[in-house]
C-alpha cells in the first residue's frame, strides 16, 4: 500500500468511526489484563486522548510510567494497523500525568536551586524523552541555569547547569562542526 492509499483510507474514516474503533481496541487490550476499567475517548487538537479510570492503576502505570508507555505504544501500532496511518494517541490513568508532571516541575526546581547556590551541575536521573521536555520546559524561563540532555538511549537523562554570570550558556555557544 503506497502513502497516499494510507492517508485517504484515514480520511474515509469519521471521527466518531475512529475513535469508536480506538475504544474497541482499549476494551480488547483491558479484557486481557482482566481488570475493571471506564474509559473515555475523546479527540482534541488532532491528538487522540484516552483517559482509563480503575480502581487498580498500578496495573496500568508500572514503574515511572513505563506500563502506561507500553500501554500507549500499542495501542497506537493497533491503531495504525487498523486505520492504515499514524494518529497521536495520548493514554492517562487517573490523574498520573498531571501528578508525574508536577513532581517532575518540583523536582526541576528544587535542582535548579541547588545548582545555583552549590555552582555544581546537577544530574537528573535518565527519563522518558517526554519527562525530559518536562524539565526543559519547567527551567526555560530561568536565567541563572541552563538545561542538557546527556547521554545515550535508555541513560539519556537532564543535567542542570548553573550559569556563571558573564558567560554565555552552553546552549547559546556555537560549536564548530566536526
Amino acid at each position: 500500500m503506497d502513502k497516499q492509499i494510507k492517508n485517504e483510507k484515514v480520511k474515509t474514516k469519521n471521527d466518531k468511526e475512529k475513535l469508536k474503533i480506538v475504544e474497541e481496541i482499549i476494551l480488547k487490550i483491558i479484557a486481557l489484563l482482566g481488570i475493571e476499567v471506564k474509559t473515555l475517548v475523546e479527540e482534541k487538537e488532532g491528538v487522540i486522548r484516552i483517559q482509563l479510570e480503575t480502581e487498580e492503576p498500578g496495573i496500568l502505570i508500572g514503574y515511572h510510567g513505563e506500563a502506561l508507555a507500553a500501554l500507549q505504544q500499542m495501542i497506537s501500532l493497533m491503531v495504525f494497523k487498523k486505520l492504515g496511518a499514524w494518529v497521536r494517541i495520548l493514554v492517562n490513568v487517573g490523574d498520573y500525568r498531571e501528578k508525574r508532571e508536577e513532581a517532575l516541575t518540583n523536582m526541576a526546581k528544587s535542582l535548579a536551586q541547588k545548582a545555583k547556590f552549590s555552582g555544581l551541575p546537577q544530574n537528573l536521573p535518565p527519563m522518558s524523552p517526554a519527562e525530559r521536555r518536562i524539565i526543559h520546559l519547567a527551567l526555560a524561563n530561568e536565567t541563572e541555569v541552563e538545561t542538557i540532555s546527556e547521554g545515550e538511549g535508555r541513560e539519556r537523562h537532564v543535567v542542570i547547569k548553573p550559569v556563571i554570570v558573564g558567560e554565555k550558556p552552553d546552549s547559546l555557544i556555537s560549536k564548530p562542526k566536526i
